[in-house]
């Protein structure tokens, strides 16, 4: 199985599942502010990483686990995935694209703006981790009804 997380910018409610479904995080608990920002793909992508489906590891039964950046067209992005799964002959029960984006909160998207459009990390990172705990149980939630679904 490819599962996909996805969200506008890639790197904050996606990459928060994403470590949660690798076990990188807790799924039953909230994590420190440090353990969230030392997850190693936590804020950490650029421009040019938008648009690109990133695989971030492999889970304990052997699903790919990935993130995808997909700004404000995910009603383009996502059926082309779908057709190129289908296109190379993919069973479409082995691929799973979760939306994390409604997890987004104010505190994330303004984060995100001071990170990624001012490059101001310094404000941005910490704000965007602070809001991502405070939305931690939503997307811990996606990741485990995720998980149900794979068994």
């Amino acid at each position: 199985m490819h599962i996909i997380y996805h969200c506008c910018e890639g790197c904050y409610s996606s990459a928060t599942a994403a470590a949660i479904h690798l076990d990188l995080l807790p799924m039953d608990r909230k994590p420190s502010y440090h353990d969230l920002i030392n997850v190693p793909f936590y804020d950490n992508l650029k421009e040019t990483d938008r648009g690109k489906i990133i695989l971030r590891g492999t889970d304990e039964i052997g699903n790919k686990v990935y993130t995808l950046s997909r700004k404000y067209i995910p009603h383009i992005i996502l059926p082309a995935i779908i057709d190129l799964w289908r296109e190379l002959e993919q069973n479409e029960n082995d691929l799973m694209l979760v939306n994390t984006q409604y997890c987004v909160n104010r505190g994330i998207k303004t984060g995100g703006f001071l990170s990624k459009r001012l490059n101001i990390t310094s404000l941005g990172k910490p704000l965007t981790a602070k809001a991502t705990l405070h939305s931690y149980y939503k997307i811990a939630n996606i990741v485990k009804q995720t998980k149900q679904s794979l068994s």
